[in-house]
Parts: structure tokens; sequence; C-alpha cells
């Protein structure tokens, strides 16, 4: 009888096509840990055997993955998506607000053709950066839960084929950001498809109606590029104004395009409807319709704090930061360590690549002192 008898049909076809193990298409000139090509064949019910399981390969994750492997210890990365998943979901033309340096890992320099780099400068660094160390990483692979105790923990993965993957740890490092949960709106029609929660690019709303949620960076960069990609913006907010932290060479820009009519802005006022053809929002004059083509809810996102809670991880109940070692960042769950924005909790802008970068030394040092 073949031995897949015992497993699910699901597992039984991983196993016959040889997709158990597999990343999900091959590239044998890959750098090593990024490679596309076949592992050899696992049954769904083997596992994998590492020191640590790092869950997310982010920049705070790849730094941890560095800083584990130069102390001899083995691990291995998982990410639902790409390397540095998020980043790649920035805006097309994003600029960060910093320099370089600020954003490099692993001891290896960054450079940019500008003071300040940009989101395609980064991707590519932080892809030499895999390569150099040859992390291993599965991309592709979404995390249901991590089951087991401090010492053998079992992280339960999912690829894009359906397969399951199995990875047995000793410790888990959370590292997951917080860019999949977006802050919602919680209004009639937020559900449509013409509501949006992550800006990408201009150019697919020229000539469109557009409505612009909130008054912060996304926000704001992203009124201005639908503005000069030939769409009608209006711009709605609850607070007074753009806010104080927008960056210096886009607050007065965004500013002067409102005082200029070329941006229809409404302030102290709030998205009430969303339907097919409109948006209704309440604003101190009484609610005003807006002919609508298209929502952009940039209002910001929040860690996946329901994960941490199933995995037994205390949350503060007024600023919903994890409880942690701030010597080590291990979690009130022994054996989990959390990595990266996720120690902020609902405060996602105290921690960005520029600090959450060390505490992948923090925590490997911690880990293999054990």
């Amino acid at each position: 009888m073949p031995r897949w008898h015992k497993f699910s049909r699901r597992s039984r076809q991983c196993f016959e096509k040889g997709l158990v193990g597999q990343a999900p298409w091959p590239a044998a000139d890959a750098p090593v840990g990024l490679r596309g090509g076949r592992r050899p064949h696992m049954s769904s019910n083997e596992k994998e055997h590492f020191d640590v399981v790092i869950c997310g390969a982010g920049p705070t994750g790849l730094a941890c993955g560095i800083e584990l492997k130069r102390r001899n210890v083995s691990a291995v990365l998982i990410d639902k998506g790409c390397v540095v998943n998020s980043l790649y979901n920035y805006p097309t033309n994003m600029v960060f607000f910093t320099t370089p340096e600020l954003l490099e890992i692993g001891d290896i320099p960054m450079t940019s053709l500008n003071d300040k780099p940009v989101r395609t400068e980064a991707l590519k660094y932080y892809r030499r950066v895999a390569d150099h160390y040859k992390l291993d990483i599965r991309q592709y692979q979404h995390v249901s839960h991590v089951s087991g105790n401090d010492g053998a923990f079992i992280t339960h993965a999912t690829d894009i084929n359906g397969c399951p993957h199995e990875y047995a740890s000793k410790k888990v490092i959370f590292s997951t950001g917080y860019y999949d949960v977006p802050n919602m709106l919680n209004v009639p029609g937020e559900t449509l498809p013409k509501v949006i929660h992550y800006y990408k690019e201009a150019h697919p709303y020229y000539n469109q109606d557009v409505l612009v949620v909130g008054a912060k960076n996304s926000a704001a960069i992203g009124a201005l590029e639908l503005l000069w990609a030939g769409a009608r913006v209006t711009m709605v907010h609850r607070g007074p104004g753009i806010h104080k932290n927008v960056k210096y060479w886009i607050k007065p820009n965004i500013e002067n395009r409102i005082k200029n009519g070329e941006i229809r802005a409404f302030f102290n006022s709030n998205v009430v409807l969303i339907d097919e053809l409109r948006a209704i929002i309440s604003t101190p004059e009484g609610e005003i319709v807006l002919k609508n083509d298209f929502v952009f809810a940039m209002t910001g996102y929040r860690p996946d704090l329901t994960f941490l809670e199933a995995h037994g991880i205390r949350l503060d109940p007024e600023t919903q930061r994890p409880y942690t070692n701030p010597e080590t960042l291990e979690s009130d769950s022994k054996g989990i360590y959390l990595a990266g924005v996720l120690v902020a909790g609902m405060h996602t802008n105290e921690i960005f690549i520029e600090n959450g970068r060390f505490h992948g030394k923090i925590i490997a040092e911690a880990i293999s002192a054990l």
C-alpha cells in the first residue's frame, strides 16, 4: 500500500505531485534560501527540524535570521508572501523618510542614488542581504498556528498550492509586522470592491472621482499622485487638518493644493456610507453626497493581535502592547519571542525598520545563551 494511504486527500495530491517541500516555481539560478527548485520529497507528516522558526521575512525577520546564523543557531524564515513583502506592497514610487544607513542590517552597506532611498532600492538591498547570508526563506507559505511548548514547537503552514508544511523547533520568533490588518472605517459599503486600503499607484484612476480618507503620510502622498495622474480628488479627515507629522516636503504641497482648490478637502468630517455610485460624508455643515468611483481608506494598519492572543500572549488592555521581557523580547508565552513593530502593540509609530532591526541581536543573544 502506498505510504500516503494515511494522509488526507490534499496531502496525497501534494505528495504525488512532489509539491510538499517545494517553492511555488523553479528558479535554478536563484540564490540559496530563495531558490524555487524542488527540495527532497517529504510526506506531509514529516517535519523539518530547526533550532528556531521565524514567522515573517521582513527586514526585522531577516535581521533575526542573520544574528542567529552568526551564532550557529539553525533557523528558517517563513512568509506568506515574498521577501520583505510589506515593502513590496508599499506605493510604487515611495521614498523612505530616512537615510540608507538606518535601513542597513547584517553590516551590509546600503547605497542610494539620493539622500533618501526609494522602494525599489530597498527591495534590491534586502534581496542582496538574504543572498549574502544564504538565509533559508520559505516564501508564499501562510503560518496558520504554532502548537506545542517551549523546546518542542511545531509551526503549521500552508503554501500557495494548498499543501501543508510542518516545522519543528525549540524556539519561535513572531516578526509579522502590522501591514496585514487595516484599520476599518466600519461603515456600510466598506466591503465593496471600489474601497481600497492599500494604495499602490495612481494611473488606473485617471479621470475618476476618488475619495481619500485620512490625512497622514500615505493619504497625502496618495492624494497628490492621484491628482497628478488626472483623478478628481476629495479628501476627508476626522481631524482639523493635514497631520502635523506628514513629511516636511509633502505637507506644504498638499496644503497648497487644497488651498488652491485643486483638491477638495473636508476636515472634522467622517464617511458615513459608501455605495456603488457615491459616498456620503458627515461634515460640521451637515451631510454631503459625493459622486464617487473609488475610495482609498488610508486609515492605517495594526498588528494581528488575535494571532498573538491565540498563542497565549497577553496584551496590555489599554495599549494592546504584548507583555515581553525587555532584555530578551521573550513573550509571556515561554519560548515565543516578538520582534519589530509587534512589540509596540497599537503604537505602531514607535518602531520602524531603523530600530526594529536591532531586535534580532537581542533575541539571538538570549536564545544562544540558553
